[in-house]
Protein backbone atom coordinates (compact mmCIF):
# COMPACT_ATOMS: atom_id res chain seq x y z
CA UNK A 1 0.00 0.00 0.00
CA UNK A 2 2.95 2.33 0.56
CA UNK A 3 3.72 2.56 -3.17
CA UNK A 4 0.14 3.22 -4.21
CA UNK A 5 -0.34 6.24 -1.97
CA UNK A 6 2.99 7.83 -2.79
CA UNK A 7 2.13 7.66 -6.50
CA UNK A 8 -0.58 10.23 -5.79
CA UNK A 9 1.90 12.78 -4.50
CA UNK A 10 3.11 15.05 -7.28
CA UNK A 11 5.68 17.72 -8.02
CA UNK A 12 4.15 21.19 -7.80
CA UNK A 13 0.96 19.92 -6.12
CA UNK A 14 0.18 23.48 -4.97
CA UNK A 15 1.14 25.20 -8.23
CA UNK A 16 -2.44 26.36 -8.86
CA UNK A 17 -3.99 26.33 -5.36
CA UNK A 18 -1.10 28.07 -3.55
CA UNK A 19 1.74 28.86 -5.99
CA UNK A 20 3.81 30.73 -3.39
CA UNK A 21 3.60 27.98 -0.73
CA UNK A 22 7.11 26.59 -1.21
CA UNK A 23 8.79 29.99 -1.37
CA UNK A 24 6.91 31.20 1.75
CA UNK A 25 8.06 28.15 3.72
CA UNK A 26 11.61 28.56 2.42
CA UNK A 27 11.61 32.21 3.54
CA UNK A 28 10.60 31.27 7.10
CA UNK A 29 13.33 28.59 7.24
CA UNK A 30 16.00 30.98 5.86
CA UNK A 31 15.16 33.60 8.46
CA UNK A 32 15.41 31.08 11.30
CA UNK A 33 18.59 29.45 9.94
CA UNK A 34 20.32 32.84 9.81
CA UNK A 35 19.86 33.09 13.61
CA UNK A 36 20.07 29.41 14.59
CA UNK A 37 21.97 26.92 12.46
CA UNK A 38 21.00 24.05 14.75
CA UNK A 39 17.49 24.19 13.25
CA UNK A 40 18.61 21.83 10.45
CA UNK A 41 19.27 18.99 12.91
CA UNK A 42 16.03 19.77 14.78
CA UNK A 43 13.90 19.54 11.63
CA UNK A 44 15.65 16.38 10.39
CA UNK A 45 14.84 14.71 13.69
CA UNK A 46 11.23 15.92 13.71
CA UNK A 47 10.69 14.70 10.13
CA UNK A 48 12.19 11.28 10.89
CA UNK A 49 10.22 10.88 14.13
CA UNK A 50 7.02 11.89 12.32
CA UNK A 51 7.41 9.57 9.31
CA UNK A 52 8.35 6.52 11.37
CA UNK A 53 5.12 6.65 13.40
CA UNK A 54 1.92 6.39 11.30
CA UNK A 55 3.78 7.77 8.25
CA UNK A 56 4.54 11.40 7.29
CA UNK A 57 1.26 12.88 8.53
CA UNK A 58 2.33 15.58 11.02
CA UNK A 59 0.93 13.52 13.92
CA UNK A 60 4.06 14.51 15.88
CA UNK A 61 2.84 18.14 16.03
CA UNK A 62 -0.41 17.49 17.91
CA UNK A 63 -0.52 18.80 21.49
CA UNK A 64 -1.68 16.42 24.22
CA UNK A 65 -5.02 17.18 25.87
CA UNK A 66 -6.26 16.51 29.40
CA UNK A 67 -7.54 13.13 28.28
CA UNK A 68 -5.07 12.00 25.61
CA UNK A 69 -1.30 11.83 25.48
CA UNK A 70 -0.07 12.60 21.94
CA UNK A 71 3.14 11.48 20.18
CA UNK A 72 4.78 14.72 21.30
CA UNK A 73 4.84 13.46 24.90
CA UNK A 74 6.37 10.04 24.20
CA UNK A 75 9.90 9.62 25.62
CA UNK A 76 11.85 9.77 22.33
CA UNK A 77 10.00 12.95 21.28
CA UNK A 78 10.59 15.03 24.42
CA UNK A 79 13.77 16.42 22.85
CA UNK A 80 12.20 17.09 19.44
CA UNK A 81 12.09 20.81 18.73
CA UNK A 82 11.32 23.20 15.88
CA UNK A 83 7.55 23.24 16.41
CA UNK A 84 7.58 27.03 16.59
CA UNK A 85 9.15 27.20 13.12
CA UNK A 86 6.43 24.94 11.69
CA UNK A 87 3.80 27.13 13.39
CA UNK A 88 5.35 30.25 11.83
CA UNK A 89 5.45 28.69 8.36
CA UNK A 90 1.85 27.47 8.72
CA UNK A 91 0.69 30.92 9.82
CA UNK A 92 2.44 32.58 6.86
CA UNK A 93 0.95 30.10 4.38
CA UNK A 94 -2.55 30.28 5.94
CA UNK A 95 -2.51 34.07 5.51
CA UNK A 96 -2.18 33.61 1.74
CA UNK A 97 -4.02 30.30 1.09
CA UNK A 98 -6.21 29.22 4.00
CA UNK A 99 -6.82 25.49 4.58
CA UNK A 100 -4.75 24.48 1.54
CA UNK A 101 -1.25 23.40 2.55
CA UNK A 102 -0.88 20.50 4.98
CA UNK A 103 1.33 20.56 8.08
CA UNK A 104 2.81 17.27 6.81
CA UNK A 105 4.02 18.98 3.62
CA UNK A 106 5.34 21.93 5.64
CA UNK A 107 7.53 19.61 7.78
CA UNK A 108 8.84 17.87 4.66
CA UNK A 109 9.59 21.08 2.73
CA UNK A 110 11.06 22.96 5.70
CA UNK A 111 13.41 20.05 6.43
CA UNK A 112 14.56 19.93 2.82
CA UNK A 113 15.20 23.70 2.76
CA UNK A 114 17.18 23.57 6.02
CA UNK A 115 19.39 20.75 4.68
CA UNK A 116 20.27 22.81 1.59
CA UNK A 117 21.08 25.87 3.75
CA UNK A 118 23.52 23.78 5.81
CA UNK A 119 25.41 22.76 2.67
CA UNK A 120 23.54 19.53 2.06
CA UNK A 121 21.95 18.36 -1.18
CA UNK A 122 19.18 20.32 -2.89
CA UNK A 123 16.37 18.03 -4.04
CA UNK A 124 12.84 18.34 -5.42
CA UNK A 125 9.93 16.91 -3.46
CA UNK A 126 6.48 15.78 -4.48
CA UNK A 127 3.73 17.27 -2.31
CA UNK A 128 0.08 16.54 -1.59
CA UNK A 129 0.41 14.84 1.83
CA UNK A 130 -2.56 15.25 4.15
CA UNK A 131 -2.56 15.56 7.92
CA UNK A 132 -3.36 12.57 10.14
CA UNK A 133 -6.31 12.30 12.50
CA UNK A 134 -4.59 10.25 15.23
CA UNK A 135 -1.65 11.01 17.53
CA UNK A 136 -1.01 8.53 20.33
CA UNK A 137 2.08 8.45 22.56
CA UNK A 138 1.75 4.67 22.91
CA UNK A 139 2.38 4.16 19.19
CA UNK A 140 5.84 5.75 19.26
CA UNK A 141 8.41 3.00 18.71
CA UNK A 142 11.67 4.39 17.29
CA UNK A 143 15.20 2.99 17.01
CA UNK A 144 17.15 3.85 20.17
CA UNK A 145 20.71 5.24 20.48
CA UNK A 146 22.16 2.07 22.00
CA UNK A 147 20.56 -0.47 19.67
CA UNK A 148 22.56 -2.83 17.52
CA UNK A 149 22.66 -2.21 13.77
CA UNK A 150 20.44 -5.23 13.09
CA UNK A 151 17.85 -4.20 15.70
CA UNK A 152 17.71 -0.64 14.38
CA UNK A 153 17.50 -1.96 10.83
CA UNK A 154 14.42 -4.04 11.69
CA UNK A 155 12.55 -0.74 12.26
CA UNK A 156 13.76 0.70 8.96
CA UNK A 157 13.02 -2.46 7.01
CA UNK A 158 9.46 -2.46 8.36
CA UNK A 159 9.04 0.96 6.69
CA UNK A 160 10.35 -0.28 3.35
CA UNK A 161 13.83 1.20 3.82
CA UNK A 162 17.12 -0.55 2.95
CA UNK A 163 20.35 -0.82 4.98
CA UNK A 164 21.84 1.79 2.64
CA UNK A 165 18.91 4.12 3.45
CA UNK A 166 19.44 3.64 7.19
CA UNK A 167 23.20 4.29 7.11
CA UNK A 168 22.52 7.32 4.90
CA UNK A 169 19.80 8.79 7.11
CA UNK A 170 21.90 8.35 10.26
CA UNK A 171 24.42 10.55 8.44
CA UNK A 172 22.07 13.40 9.42
CA UNK A 173 24.00 13.20 12.70
CA UNK A 174 26.65 15.24 10.87
CA UNK A 175 24.71 18.32 12.11
CA UNK A 176 23.06 16.97 15.26
CA UNK A 177 23.54 17.15 19.01
CA UNK A 178 22.75 14.62 21.72
CA UNK A 179 22.03 14.95 25.41
CA UNK A 180 24.65 13.22 27.59
CA UNK A 181 22.01 10.82 28.91
CA UNK A 182 21.88 9.11 25.50
CA UNK A 183 25.51 7.94 25.60
CA UNK A 184 26.78 8.56 29.15
CA UNK A 185 27.23 4.86 29.92
CA UNK A 186 29.91 4.69 27.18
CA UNK A 187 32.17 7.17 28.98
CA UNK A 188 33.13 5.52 32.26
CA UNK A 189 31.05 2.45 33.09
CA UNK A 190 30.17 0.72 29.83
CA UNK A 191 27.70 -2.13 30.41
CA UNK A 192 28.75 -2.27 34.07
CA UNK A 193 32.46 -2.86 33.33
CA UNK A 194 33.67 0.21 35.25
CA UNK A 195 35.57 1.22 32.09
CA UNK A 196 34.74 3.32 29.03
CA UNK A 197 33.38 1.65 25.88
CA UNK A 198 36.47 0.15 24.15
CA UNK A 199 35.04 1.15 20.76
CA UNK A 200 35.34 4.86 21.65
CA UNK A 201 38.63 6.71 21.23
CA UNK A 202 39.97 7.14 24.82
CA UNK A 203 40.77 10.84 24.37
CA UNK A 204 37.21 11.52 23.19
CA UNK A 205 35.71 9.52 26.08
CA UNK A 206 37.83 11.51 28.55
CA UNK A 207 36.82 14.83 26.99
CA UNK A 208 33.12 13.98 26.96
CA UNK A 209 33.29 12.76 30.55
CA UNK A 210 34.39 16.28 31.56
CA UNK A 211 31.26 17.69 29.92
CA UNK A 212 28.81 15.00 30.98
CA UNK A 213 30.07 13.72 34.32
CA UNK A 214 28.75 10.43 35.68
CA UNK A 215 25.45 11.63 37.16
CA UNK A 216 22.28 11.30 35.14
CA UNK A 217 20.39 14.58 35.03
CA UNK A 218 16.86 15.55 34.06
CA UNK A 219 16.60 16.43 30.38
CA UNK A 220 16.20 20.15 31.06
CA UNK A 221 19.64 20.39 32.68
CA UNK A 222 21.40 17.60 30.77
CA UNK A 223 24.33 18.99 28.73
CA UNK A 224 24.43 18.44 24.96
CA UNK A 225 27.37 17.65 22.69
CA UNK A 226 27.83 17.63 18.91
CA UNK A 227 27.47 14.25 17.23
CA UNK A 228 30.08 15.29 14.66
CA UNK A 229 32.89 16.81 16.70
CA UNK A 230 34.71 18.04 13.57
CA UNK A 231 32.44 20.12 11.32
CA UNK A 232 29.45 20.41 13.63
CA UNK A 233 27.23 22.69 11.53
CA UNK A 234 28.26 21.63 8.01
CA UNK A 235 26.16 19.07 6.21
CA UNK A 236 29.03 16.91 4.96
CA UNK A 237 30.36 13.34 5.14
CA UNK A 238 32.64 13.96 8.13
CA UNK A 239 30.33 12.01 10.46
CA UNK A 240 31.41 8.82 8.68
CA UNK A 241 35.10 9.72 8.89
CA UNK A 242 34.71 10.31 12.63
CA UNK A 243 33.25 6.83 13.16
CA UNK A 244 36.22 5.24 11.32
CA UNK A 245 38.44 6.82 14.00
CA UNK A 246 36.24 5.55 16.88
CA UNK A 247 34.71 8.98 17.36
CA UNK A 248 31.05 8.04 17.04
CA UNK A 249 29.24 9.60 20.00
CA UNK A 250 26.17 7.39 20.21
CA UNK A 251 26.60 3.65 20.32
CA UNK A 252 24.51 3.11 17.17
CA UNK A 253 26.68 5.66 15.30
CA UNK A 254 29.87 3.79 16.19
CA UNK A 255 28.30 0.39 15.50
CA UNK A 256 27.65 1.48 11.90
CA UNK A 257 31.41 1.49 11.28
CA UNK A 258 31.92 -1.88 13.01
CA UNK A 259 29.01 -4.05 11.88
CA UNK A 260 29.78 -6.09 8.76
CA UNK A 261 26.39 -5.19 7.23
CA UNK A 262 26.90 -1.42 7.46
CA UNK A 263 30.70 -0.95 7.58
CA UNK A 264 31.27 -1.06 3.79
CA UNK A 265 28.60 1.65 3.28
CA UNK A 266 30.22 3.82 5.99
CA UNK A 267 33.69 3.58 4.47
CA UNK A 268 32.24 4.33 1.02
CA UNK A 269 30.58 7.52 2.26
CA UNK A 270 33.70 8.50 4.25
CA UNK A 271 35.69 8.42 0.99
CA UNK A 272 33.07 10.00 -1.24
CA UNK A 273 31.13 13.03 -0.01
CA UNK A 274 29.28 13.44 -3.31
CA UNK A 275 27.97 9.86 -3.14
CA UNK A 276 26.72 10.54 0.41
CA UNK A 277 24.91 13.73 -0.65
CA UNK A 278 23.19 11.96 -3.56
CA UNK A 279 22.26 9.00 -1.38
CA UNK A 280 20.92 11.37 1.29
CA UNK A 281 18.66 13.20 -1.17
CA UNK A 282 17.28 9.87 -2.42
CA UNK A 283 16.73 8.48 1.09
CA UNK A 284 14.94 11.67 2.22
CA UNK A 285 12.63 11.57 -0.80
CA UNK A 286 11.90 7.91 -0.08
CA UNK A 287 11.30 8.52 3.64
CA UNK A 288 8.97 11.45 2.90
CA UNK A 289 6.62 9.01 1.13
CA UNK A 290 6.21 6.52 3.98
CA UNK A 291 2.49 5.72 4.53
CA UNK A 292 1.37 9.16 3.34
CA UNK A 293 -2.27 10.19 3.39
CA UNK A 294 -3.52 11.58 0.07
CA UNK A 295 -6.73 12.46 -1.75
CA UNK A 296 -9.59 12.64 0.73
CA UNK A 297 -7.82 10.81 3.58
CA UNK A 298 -6.95 12.79 6.71
CA UNK A 299 -7.44 16.56 6.67
CA UNK A 300 -5.66 19.87 6.11
CA UNK A 301 -5.26 21.24 9.63
CA UNK A 302 -5.81 24.95 10.24
CA UNK A 303 -3.50 24.81 13.25
CA UNK A 304 -0.75 22.19 13.21
CA UNK A 305 -1.08 21.57 16.96
CA UNK A 306 -4.75 20.55 17.01
CA UNK A 307 -7.09 18.47 14.87
CA UNK A 308 -9.75 20.49 13.05
CA UNK A 309 -13.01 20.72 15.00
CA UNK A 310 -15.40 17.97 13.96
CA UNK A 311 -18.21 19.14 11.70
CA UNK A 312 -21.68 18.80 13.19
CA UNK A 313 -23.63 16.09 11.40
Amino acid sequence: IICFASAQLKLGFYSTTCPKAESIIQGVVKQRFSKDRSITAALLRMHFHDCFVRGCDASILIDSTRTTSSEKDAGPNLTVRGNDLIDAAKKAVEAVCPSTVSCADIITLATRDSVALAGGPKYTLSTGRRDGLVSDANEVDLPGPSQSVSDAFATFRAKGMTMNDMVTLLGAHTVGVAHCGFFQDRLSNFQGTGKPDPTMEPALAARLLKTCGTQFRPLSSDPKVFLDQGTSFAFDNQFYNQTLFKRGIMQIDQELALDRLSAPIVSGFAKNGVAFQQSFANAMIKMSKIQVLVGKAGEIRKNCRVFNPKKKA
